[in-house]
């Protein structure tokens, strides 16, 4: 240990000993018989070591204490957070050492501890993004569960945090309320660790909406931001959103970004916060970066976080929580998304219809349509992290596919109710009927029920075909009734050889390389992480830098093997035909149908006796 860690690490013991002394008899309040408070201490000792010592105070009880580290947190993938795990030891109420026994790897039981103990360990942290836990020499951002373990028997006790050793100029962004001796305090571990911590010189900039104050914060350099444009965004989301759902719960809400220069992208969902990475770059050449993640993690705040499956509680830190529900929980959140874009005025008609057919394209695209179901796609999640899984002839997302069933389900509640339903009174009543009772719902069953308790309507067929099925969905069929239709075109476009894709904020990964093609000629293998793009960052618009690629360019690629070691490839790109999807107008569209289409592009039932009879013209050929 370096003199100048040593001194920080027995400064944060001396401070956690002395806010030991008042804490370690708290109780929670309104009852004697209140579990009293178990405290941790986070000391960024090292931070160009990214090396984080945390403490646990044990308050008395048991002799025997078990302690779990989560091995997944924020994705649905087992990452095993104990692999960064250096050491553990524990001490009593006086200071004298007491034995310490990994039980498995990443569950330790302290002994002799019934007059309470101090559990101290180190922990590496260098995991970049929302999904992640990092500390380093320009700032920390933590997802809790990834660095603090969680005493077995005390797990649904209040919780107390408080940060040692901060750098001076940084300070501390969390949605946990404040303590008054500078930690942050929540009712259980659950509580504190949904609740992501950035600690920094970050910018600020708060604003009040509808009852509600928001904090946003940002890291990331003063010139790749504009800070009154994000708040500008930022309102008209959440006064979108809050109306559409007609609710509101919370009073606080905090906004976290990171827009850093390197390879970024994707957003986390909180209960009371997101925390939401874009790449400096694409932040400035696209205005839809911004609002299409933000109003998706600010919806979430209902739809997965209040609006529960059943699969998904408890949650087990230990293994995997399946669940069939994910093309709801995130598909329709994506539906969702668009909708409060659209009524915020932050997408239009136009760019919404593009959208759907771009969604239509991506899953038609995908040889796994029809052999995967929208819940078997969930139920595999905890795969998504494997490149092969990835791939277009073995998976579809449950993002994708669920996004455009909350579109079909949405016009299918329209035409069975004469307008008088859609996905707003199925989100809304599920809401009113689980959430706010403190119920999850029994994943798609609880849709299909909330759909046909709205539209009074049997939807058995719509869930048994597409939702479990795999049965191709007639688009032309749901369309019609908005006066739409999906038109298919062949075009001639770029066929570079080999299939890539990338596991939420990881790295870009060659998952197929095309035999025979200029890629494989080159050296592309399968494997292969791509660094760079055309000499831009790998990050989440890589799909955009492809695009831009014609037949006969030259693709420059820089990667890392396997093995290690970085090369840069380069060749020219062939062509293949692709089908593609666009929204276009039916032949002629008639006035029941243009009216519903408006108050599908708004979200909102029809007013009462304004459906002048069904819009569906029936089954039509794709």
């Amino acid at each position: 240990m370096k003199p100048e860690t040593y001194s920080l690490f027995r400064v944060a013991v001396l401070a956690f000993m002395v806010w030991w002394i008042p804490c370690g008899a708290q109780t929670a309040p309104g009852s004697a018989s209140a579990k009293p408070v178990t405290n941790y201490i986070v000391t960024l000792a090292t931070p160009e070591q990214h090396l984080v010592h945390v403490q646990i105070m044990l308050p008395a009880g048991s002799a025997q204490r078990d302690l779990q580290l989560p091995v997944w947190n924020a994705l649905y993938q087992v990452r095993d957070f104990a692999r960064y795990v250096n050491w553990v030891r524990a001490k009593d109420r006086a200071g004298q050492p007491i034995p310490v026994r990994a039980l498995n790897t990443s569950l330790w039981q302290i002994s002799d501890a019934a007059g309470g103990a101090i559990v101290e360990y180190e922990i590496y942290a260098d995991s970049p993004g929302p999904f992640g836990a990092q500390l380093n020499p320009h700032h920390a951002f933590f997802n809790l569960a990834q660095i603090l373990m969680y005493p077995l028997d005390a797990r649904a006790a209040p919780m107390s945090v408080l940060f040692s050793a901060v750098p001076q100029g940084w300070r501390v962004a969390t949605p946990l309320e404040a303590d008054p001796d500078g930690g942050f305090r929540a009712e259980n571990y659950d509580r504190l660790v949904d609740s992501p911590v950035e600690i920094g010189s970050f910018g600020e900039s708060d604003f009040d909406e509808g009852g509600a104050h928001y904090r946003v914060i940002v890291d990331a350099d003063p010139a790749d931001y504009e800070m009154d444009k994000i708040v500008g965004e930022l309102h008209k989301i959440v006064a979108a959103a809050t109306s559409w759902m007609d609710d509101r719960p919370f009073d606080h809400y905090m906004f976290l970004y990171h827009f850093p220069r390197g390879p970024a992208g994707g957003g986390m969902e909180h209960a009371y916060s997101t925390a939401i990475d874009l790449n400096a770059e694409a932040l400035k050449e696209s205005s839809e970066a911004l609002p299409d993640v933000t109003a998706h993690e600010f919806f979430h705040l209902w739809n997965v976080k209040r609006i529960r499956p059943q699969t998904l509680e408890p949650v087990d830190y230990t293994k995997e929580n399946y669940t069939r529900a994910l093309w709801f929980s995130e598909g329709v959140t994506s539906t969702a998304e668009d909708t409060i874009e659209l009524r915020a005025g932050l997408l239009d008609e136009q760019g919404y219809l593009n959208r759907v057919g771009e969604a239509i394209t991506e899953l038609e695209r995908r040889p796994a349509h029809v052999t995967q179901s929208a819940e078997e796609s969930s139920l595999d999640a905890w795969l998504e992290g494997d490149a092969y899984y990835r791939r277009p002839e073995r998976s579809i997302s449950y993002y994708n596919k669920g996004e455009l069933l909350g579109i079909m389900l949405d016009l299918s509640l329209r035409d069975a109710s004469h307008g008088q339903a859609s996905l707003r009174e199925v989100l809304q009543w599920m809401n009113q009927n689980y959430a706010k009772k403190g119920r999850f719902f029994p994943d798609s069953d609880g849709v299909r029920e909330g759909a046909e308790a709205v539209s009074h309507a049997d939807l058995r067929w719509f869930f048994e075909k597409y939702v479990a099925g795999t049965e191709e969905i007639p688009w032309n069929y749901f369309l019609v009734t908005a006066g739409l239709r999906a038109v298919a075109t062949s075009n001639r476009v770029a066929d570079e050889g080999f299939i890539a894709s990338r596991n939420f904020g990881g790295p870009m990964v060659v998952g197929a390389v095309s035999a025979g093609s200029e890629a494989e000629r080159a050296g592309l293998q399968v494997g292969d992480t791509i660094l760079e793009i055309q000499g831009k960052p790998a990050g989440q618009e890589w799909r955009q830098e492809l695009a831009g690629i014609s037949p006969g360019d030259t693709i420059a690629l820089k990667v890392r093997g396997r093995r290690g070691g970085e090369r840069e490839l380069k060749w020219k790109v062939g062509s293949r035909d692709e089908v593609s999807y666009q929204l276009q107008d039916v032949e002629i569209v008639t006035p029941a149908q243009r009216a519903r289409r408006a108050a599908w592009l708004k979200g909102e039932a029809q007013p009462a006796g304004s459906d002048t009879g069904s819009a569906n013209l029936g089954s039509v050929n794709q």
